[in-house]
Parts: C-alpha cells; sequence; structure tokens
C-alpha cells in the first residue's frame, strides 16, 4: 500500500476499535516513521515542543496500535504490521457511518455506540471506591461554598474537564473547597487521591508516588517517559480525580509568576498531555500561583478551565459567629476590609475576641487595617518571591491614595515600560493586584490588608 494509504488505513482501524481518529502529531509520528526517520527531533523542531513529549506521544499511539491490532506494535514493526493487515473493505463502511471529528489539534474523545446489552462502562475497574488522601489536612468546618461546588461538580461530572486550576491568594480557603469537593463526588470515581506539593517533589517523584497507588513498586518503570505513559494509561482505563495541592512551590522564587524552577519543567509537559490526552479521568491545581500554561491551554482545549476562588462575602459571617464576636450588624464592614479571606478573618477575629473582648466595634475604632501576627507571616510567603519591578510596582501603588492607570507607572517606577508591564501581569498571577475598569481605562489598586502589609514592611 501507499504511504497515504497506510495512514488511512491505521486511522479507520483505530477508530474502528476506540472510536477516536489519531489526532494531527499522532499521524506526523506515524508518517515519520513510516518512512523511516527519526521522528523526535523533526517533529520537535516543527512543533516548537520538547522531543520528550514527541515520544510520549508516540509511545501512547504504539500502545493504541498494540491495542487495536492485538500485537505488540513499535516503530520497527509498525509498517509490516500495517500491511499485512487486510481488513480494510470489510470495515471502510462501518468506519465511514461513525465518522468523529479532531478538533484544533485535539482528539475529541467520543464513545462507540453499544448495543444495548453492551455495559456501558467495558473498562476494568476496581471493586470498590479507592481514597488515598495522603497528607490533607482534616476539615473541621465548611464555610459555605454551594455556587462554587456546583460550577466545579458540572465542570468534571457533565463536562468532562480534565485539567482544572483552582486559583487564588493564599488563605482563601483553595484545599478547604477541593476536599469538600472530592466528598461531594467522590462516589462517582474509581480513585480520588489527594496529594500536597509543599516539598517541591521532582515530576519523577511525584509520579513513582502516584503509581504505588495503582500497582506494586517492583512494576513502576525507571524511566520517567515511561511513568507519564503509564500514568496517562490508568487515567485511561479507571475514572479518577486527583487533587495536587500547593502548585506554587513548583516555581522560583524572584522570577516572574508560574516559572518553573529549574530540574521542574516536565510538570509543564506532564500539564499538558493531561489537557490534551483523551481519558476519563480529572486533575485539579490548587495554587496561589497561576501556572503559565493554564492561560493558554484554557483558551484552546475545552477540556480545561481556570477558576479563581474569591471572597466568602455573607458566609464568613459563620467566622466570626464560631469566634462569638459581638456587634453583628458591624460584621459585614470587617468582611469587607479583610477581603472575606477565611483565614485573614480567622487570624483578626482571635486578635478581637483577645484584646478587645470580642467587641468589633471597638476594634473598628483602631486605624485599619490591623495586621494580626499570623496574618503578616502568611503575607511574607507569596511577598518573598516577587522580582524587584513587582516589589517597586507594589511600593508605588501602596502610597497612592487612589488607582492608577499603567502609564503613570511609566513615568514613576525606575524600570523599563517591558518590565512593569511584565510585573503587573506577574502580580495578577500571584493575586496580589486588582485591575478596575474606570471610564474604559484600566486602573490597578491595592486591597486595604495588601496596602498596610507593604507600608509596613517596605516603605
Amino acid at each position: 500500500m501507499e504511504l497515504n494509504e497506510v495512514l488511512r488505513f491505521a486511522d479507520e482501524k483505530v477508530f474502528s476499535t476506540t472510536g477516536k481518529h489519531l489526532d494531527d502529531l499522532q499521524e506526523a509520528i506515524l508518517k515519520e516513521v513510516l518512512q523511516g526517520r527519526k521522528y523526535a527531533t523533526k517533529i520537535a523542531q516543527d512543533r516548537d515542543c520538547s522531543e520528550g513529549y514527541v515520544r510520549v506521544a508516540a509511545s501512547e499511539l504504539w500502545k493504541i496500535l498494540s491495542d487495536v491490532f492485538g500485537e505488540e506494535v513499535s516503530k520497527v514493526n509498525v509498517r509490516a504490521i500495517l500491511e499485512r493487515a487486510k481488513f480494510y473493505n470489510s470495515y471502510s463502511s462501518a468506519i465511514a457511518e461513525n465518522y468523529g471529528t479532531v478538533n484544533n489539534n485535539l482528539n475529541v474523545c467520543q464513545e462507540r455506540a453499544r448495543s444495548p446489552t453492551e455495559p456501558q462502562n467495558p473498562q476494568q475497574t476496581p471493586k470498590q471506591l479507592h481514597i488515598d488522601l495522603g497528607d490533607a489536612p482534616e476539615i473541621f468546618t465548611f464555610f459555605d461554598r454551594t455556587s462554587e461546588l456546583s460550577t466545579l461538580e458540572n465542570w468534571i461530572t457533565q463536562e468532562h474537564t480534565r485539567l482544572i486550576a483552582l486559583l487564588g491568594i493564599s488563605g482563601i480557603g483553595k484545599t478547604t473547597l477541593s476536599l469538600s469537593l472530592i466528598d461531594r463526588i467522590k462516589t462517582q470515581f474509581d480513585y480520588v487521591i489527594y496529594r500536597s506539593l509543599r516539598f517541591s517533589p521532582t515530576l519523577d517523584a511525584t509520579l513513582t508516588n502516584l503509581l504505588q497507588i495503582f500497582s506494586q513498586p517492583s512494576e513502576i518503570p525507571q524511566n520517567i517517559e515511561t511513568k507519564i505513559s503509564q500514568i496517562l494509561d490508568y487515567l485511561r482505563k479507571y475514572r479518577c480525580l486527583i487533587v495536587l495541592d500547593d502548585v506554587q512551590m513548583l516555581f522560583s522564587s524572584g522570577q516572574l509568576a508560574g516559572q518553573y524552577k529549574t530540574g521542574y519543567e516536565d510538570y509543564q509537559l506532564f500539564f499538558k498531555l493531561i489537557a490534551e490526552v483523551c481519558h476519563q479521568s480529572c486533575l485539579i491545581l490548587n495554587s496561589w500561583e497561576k501556572p503559565r500554561e493554564i492561560a493558554r491551554l484554557s483558551k484552546e482545549y475545552h477540556p480545561v478551565r481556570c477558576f479563581v476562588l474569591g471572597s466568602l462575602g455573607e458566609a464568613a459571617k459563620e467566622i466570626l459567629n464560631s469566634q462569638k464576636l459581638s456587634d453583628e450588624e458591624t460584621w459585614s464592614t470587617l468582611i469587607d476590609i479583610y477581603q472575606g479571606n477565611p483565614l485573614w478573618l480567622e487570624f483578626t477575629a482571635t486578635l478581637i475576641q483577645e484584646l478587645f473582648g470580642g467587641r468589633v466595634s471597638e476594634f473598628l475604632q483602631c486605624e485599619m487595617p490591623i495586621l494580626d501576627e499570623g496574618l503578616q507571616s502568611q503575607l511574607s510567603q507569596p511577598f518573598g518571591r516577587l522580582t524587584p519591578a513587582e516589589l517597586a510596582l507594589m511600593v508605588h501603588l501602596a502610597n497612592q491614595p487612589e488607582p492608577v492607570a499603567m502609564s503613570e507607572c511609566f513615568n514613576k517606577i525606575p524600570f523599563s515600560p517591558s518590565e512593569i508591564v511584565n510585573a503587573v501581569r506577574a502580580l495578577g498571577n500571584r493575586f496580589l493586584l486588582e485591575a478596575i475598569e474606570k471610564e474604559k481605562i484600566t486602573l490597578f489598586i491595592l486591597n486595604p490588608v495588601m496596602k498596610q502589609y507593604v507600608k509596613t514592611h517596605y516603605s
């Protein structure tokens, strides 16, 4: 058979078995291999990606073809196996009736038509729900996040979102929300896993840890590319919900937001594969610093979403009530000052109880905001990661009585316009800076807590 005929035959055989066509990358790999070329370098250059990414995609392709043709397929024998298969004519009509789609280089998951007696979930599944929450903190109280939970549940269970970035400033409640979400939808999964990245494990260490849940240590491969392929295989085979917390610990201090530490760049490839490869699972990334790839992935690929967690609003009154504070008519003012941040309010409520007898009105007579020592310690973490340009911008904004336009920053801060623009974007991705629109102009401002912290520590 000619090259194009071989490619078409392979694609149709894959679709007739799996309900999915080969995507552009898989076709490119197969085309290069069928012509006897070294595919990884050329395709990586053509597509501006790493050779490791291409090799992982190739490993996935050989696995798919092996399942389709019922024998081990590799780059060495793929052409012989394809040319030996003589079933094209008998399958062609069935293929035409069940033709699927490829959208923006993304292989769209589409189930094959099933007979009424065919089981709805033919994949092998565990005998019972497997939950491994590792070192997840115990949740004693959960304040109303009904809307947020409903949105996330819909994304995961109805829209089959593969990758979700759950973002927001430290203390806003990302961990609590994700654990509450787990409790709410866990019965819809085969495996539910929570892991914190607070100690900055390498991707190899994280993959090894995850694979130990699915298989025996002796079965875990040494090669990281094979580990990635194996994880993706489990995500297809089972319905998994995996939460990776503290993702910001993978990023460098003193660099713009979302830049991976040296030796941690493989995480970017891994997250990209989670978004692109067809599977039935969901990975949630909790971070108070937005990963750079998330913005692009959420635009290009439907199964990727970004959720920024904001103020608790009126639900934060439960925190103040639990601390037995008085003067309930002033609670909304206190919540607004501290941005409805659960952790900030807990620190402040404890301070009010200890030093003001729980009287919020008396506390509010002081010059606001007052920053508890614990709250200051919490804020020191993101501030310790800022670049000089970001810090200079924060200091400038902290000393301005009104919101500031970016053009004013160009004249007042001793950095180039490019550095200032990048600093503004990075501060937004760290959730330390707020943007507002006024008369078709974007203005930037710090909330009262941020402004007070900067004045106390940097002015």
